[in-house]
């Protein structure tokens, strides 16, 4: 392992994909050890996924935009069904593991503004945990997350890494947002250095 920053974030030595042009691992097959922008010079079309070693974002638009999808260490025979996505993926990002603390502020307004809640542990609710009826705002102070649109951990996704992001509502502040503004996120879980 090598560390890459002060912040404890570990990149493993090793981080695999392999996509499938189609369902149960058929056809042409591109393999990734890397983020990847755009596979269509790789594939035409996929439909299923290896995740030989690692956690990785999928995205249903080029340059890391659109729909993500979060894929760790597993098969994916048809994740297209698995996820109920209708386009294929088209650019997929690695995420470094991360040691240490997760730390988020979470904000009920845009641009830091109203009730503010710090988490340090995963959230299925946050209008049963906080009486918050939406996120519009966090710092992401320590950790890499994923916050969902619905409570418990289910609807459309967003990956987060240390960072401040001012406004869901207008995507401003996220440059990976694109395709998804408007967006209100119910919950919130870390992403685990024991998932990879």
């Amino acid at each position: 392992m090598s560390t890459t920053n002060m912040n404890r974030e570990i990149i493993p030595l090793y981080f695999q994909i392999v996509f499938y042009e189609d369902r149960n691992f058929q056809g042409r097959s591109y393999e990734c050890s890397s983020d990847c922008s755009d596979m269509s010079s790789y594939l035409s079309r996929c439909h299923s996924c290896r995740v030989e070693s690692g956690c990785w974002m999928l995205y249903n638009r080029n340059n890391y935009m659109g729909n993500q999808y979060f894929m760790r260490r597993g098969e994916y025979p048809d994740y297209m069904q698995h996820f109920g996505m209708s386009d294929c993926i088209k650019s997929c990002r690695m995420i470094a593991m991360h040691r240490g603390n997760y730390r988020m502020r979470i904000y009920d307004r845009e641009n830091f503004g109203g009730q503010m809640h710090e988490m340090m542990d995963d959230c299925d609710n946050i209008m049963d945990h906080y009486r918050m009826s939406k996120c519009q705002s966090c710092n992401v102070m320590e950790g890499h997350w994923l916050m969902y649109e619905q409570p418990h951990f289910r609807g459309r996704m967003m990956y987060m890494r240390p960072g401040e992001y001012s406004n869901f509502s207008m995507g401003m502040g996220m440059g990976a947002m694109g395709g998804m503004s408007g967006m209100r996120f119910m919950s919130m879980r870390r992403i685990m250095d024991s998932w990879y």
